[in-house]
C-alpha cells in the first residue's frame, strides 16, 4: 500500500494511480505535482520553483534537490520598474505581496522535476503529465478552497490583460463550479516529456520568458535561464522525541529554523504545549538577523554561528508528500508564490514573484546578487526512525510554514497522533511579538502566555492563513500507512 497527501482532490488521485501502477514514490510526486500546475495553479507551476527530499528505506541518506528561484541579472540587466504592492487580504489579517516585472525570479521546476525523474524515477515522463494536460485542456471545477484563492488574489490576477485573460475571462473571479482551463500550460507540458526541461531554459521558451520580463521592465534574461541547474543538498538533521528529523538545508532558512526550535524543545524535556511552543519559536525567530541570512549562503559559518546548540542542528505554495509500499518517501513543496501577474503568451509560464516576497528578502528587497537562490521558508520534511520513514510532511503558508510543520511534527512524534488528526489539529504562529491562534487551541496554555505578557489573538476560523500541511505516517509497529490533507486548504489523501 502507499499514500498520498496533496492540495486537491485530483492531485493527490493522479500520483495515487502511479503508485497503483507499479510507479514509484517519486514517480507518484513528479506526476502530482505536475498536475497541480493546473488544478493549484495560482500556487504553483511552470514558473514557480520548489525543493523534493527522497527517502529512500533502509538508509539514513536522504537528498535534498533544490530546484528553486534564482535571483536573475547576470547579464548585467538593470531593473525598469518597480515592485507593485498589493494587499491580500485574509480576513483576520492581511499581508503586502508584491508584484510586477521586477518581482520575477529564474524559474526551477521543470529543470527540478526533470533531474528526479532521471535521478530516482521508473516511469516515462509521457505517462506522468497525462492527468496534467488532460485537465490543462478539457478544465478542472473550481473546488471552494480553490475559489477562495481565486477572490483574495483578485487584484494580481487582474495586474496585466494576459493575467486576466487566464483567470478571469468574464471579467470576475472564478467561483465554486467554473471551470478553469489552461490549454498553453498543457502543449508545454506536452512538450516537456518529449524534450525534457532543455526549451525552457536554453531554448525558445526560455528566451520567451526572459524577453516578456525584460522588456517590462524585470532583470531577468536568457543567460540567467540558461545558467539555472538544480542542486542536490545534504539534509539538515535535528533530534527530537527518539526520531531524526531531515528538513531543507541553506541557503534556504525555513528548515534550519525548524529544527532549532526542534532543538529547542528537546532540551526542555517536557510535554509541549503552548508556552513551548512559543519558547521555541522566539528562540528560532531570534536567530533570523541579516548577518544569518548572509551566512545561508556559507552554510560552514554557521556553526559558530549557532555555538552552543547540540551538533544536530545542523546536518501562496503547495505540498506533496508521498510514501509508497517499499518504503520510499517524497516529500515536495513547490510555490510561485502569488504571481507575478506576467503570464508569457504562449508558454503555458505564469513567472513567480519570489523577488517581491517580503518574507524571503529580509534584507530587504533588490539585494539578492545575480544567480543567487533565494532563501526559502518551503521545508519539505522527513522524520525516521532506525532508517525507515515514520512521518513525511510539508507545509504551504509563507512565514506559517514553520509553524505548521513543527506543530504538526509535534503531535505525531511526541503525542502520537495520526497523520490526519495532527493535520486538522488547531495552530499557533508567533511573530512579532505576537501569537496569532486558531479556535480550538488550549485555553489555559494561550492564558499562560497572556500571562507572560505576550497578546493572542485568537482567530473566528481555522484559515489559510496558518498554512496547508500534507503529511504522510507509518506506524513502525504495524506497517500502517496513513495520511492527513489539510482542510484548511482543501487538502486530500488517496490510498493506493
Amino acid at each position: 500500500m502507499g499514500v498520498v497527501a496533496a492540495g486537491h482532490p485530483l492531485t493527490a488521485e493522479a500520483g495515487a494511480q502511479v503508485l497503483r501502477e507499479g510507479g514509484n514514490a517519486v514517480d507518484a510526486a513528479i506526476c502530482s505535482v505536475l498536475t497541480s500546475f493546473i488544478t493549484e495553479s495560482l500556487l504553483t507551476g511552470i514558473g514557480a520553483g520548489g525543493f523534493m527530499l527522497v527517502h529512500e528505506p533502509g538508509s539514513r541518506s536522504s537528498t535534498l534537490v533544490d530546484f528553486f528561484v534564482a535571483a536573475g541579472g547576470a547579464e548585467g540587466a538593470e531593473r525598469g520598474s518597480e515592485l507593485e504592492p498589493i494587499p491580500v487580504d485574509f480576513g483576520d489579517t492581511t499581508q503586502d505581496f508584491h508584484v510586477g516585472a521586477a518581482s520575477c525570479g529564474v524559474p526551477g521546476t521543470l529543470a527540478g522535476l526533470d533531474h528526479v525523474a532521471r535521478r530516482f524515477g521508473s516511469v516515462p515522463q509521457e505517462r506522468l503529465v497525462e492527468p496534467a494536460v488532460g485537465l490543462a485542456r478539457d478544465g478542472v471545477r473550481i473546488t471552494s478552497e480553490q475559489a477562495y484563492f481565486h477572490e483574495i488574489l483578485s487584484p494580481i490576477l487582474v495586474s496585466t490583460p494576459e493575467c486576466a485573460a487566464l483567470y478571469e475571462p468574464e471579467g470576475r473571479p472564478l467561483a465554486e463550479g467554473d471551470v478553469f482551463r489552461f490549454p498553453d500550460a498543457g502543449d508545454a507540458l506536452e512538450r516537456f516529456a518529449s524534450e525534457g526541461a532543455e526549451p525552457f531554459y536554453r531554448g525558445e521558451v526560455a528566451r520567451a520568458v526572459a524577453n516578456w520580463v525584460g522588456e517590462r521592465g524585470g532583470t531577468l534574461g536568457p543567460g540567467d535561464m540558461a545558467a539555472y541547474e538544480p542542486i542536490e543538498r545534504e539534509p539538515v538533521r535535528a533530534a527530537f522525541r527518539g526520531a531524526e528529523v531531515l528538513t531543507n538545508p541553506p541557503p534556504s532558512s525555513g528548515g534550519i529554523l525548524i529544527a532549532c526550535a526542534l532543538n529547542v524543545l528537546e532540551g526542555l524535556g517536557e510535554s509541549t504545549g503552548v508556552p513551548q511552543i512559543v519558547t521555541a519559536t522566539e528562540a528560532a525567530n531570534a536567530r533570523r538577523t541579516e548577518e544569518f541570512a548572509e551566512r545561508l549562503h556559507d552554510p560552514a559559518s554557521l556553526d559558530d554561528f549557532f555555538a552552543g546548540e547540540p551538533p544536530s542542528t545542523l546536518g501562496s505554495t503547495t505540498h506533496i508528500s508521498v510514501l509508497d509500499a517499499a518504503g520510499v518517501c517524497a516529500s515536495v513543496t513547490c510555490s510561485n508564490g502569488t504571481g507575478s501577474g506576467l503570464v508569457v503568451p504562449g508558454t503555458g509560464v505564469h513567472v513567480n514573484n519570489m523577488l517581491g516576497e517580503e518574507d524571503l528578502n529580509p534584507g530587504g528587497f533588490h539585494r539578492i546578487p545575480p544567480g543567487r537562490r533565494v532563501s526559502s521558508m518551503m521545508a519539505p520534511t522527513i522524520a525516521q526512525r532506525d532508517g525507515e520513514v515514520v512521518l513525511g510532511l510539508g507545509s504551504a503558508g509563507s512565514n506559517r510554514i514553520r509553524s505548521a510543520i513543527l506543530g504538526t511534527a509535534v503531535r505525531v512524534l511526541e503525542q502520537g497522533m495520526g497523520a490526519e488528526e495532527a493535520v486538522r489539529a488547531p495552530r499557533i504562529h508567533f511573530e512579532a511579538g505576537t501569537v496569532q491562534a486558531e479556535p480550538g487551541v488550549s485555553e489555559e496554555g494561550l492564558a499562560a502566555v497572556e500571562d507572560a505578557g505576550i497578546p493572542v489573538v485568537r482567530w473566528s476560523r481555522q484559515n489559510i492563513y496558518f498554512g496547508g500541511v500534507q503529511a504522510v505516517v507509518r506506524d513502525p509497529a504495524s506497517g500502517e500507512i496513513s495520511g492527513g490533507g489539510d482542510p484548511r486548504r482543501g487538502g486530500a489523501v488517496v490510498l493506493a
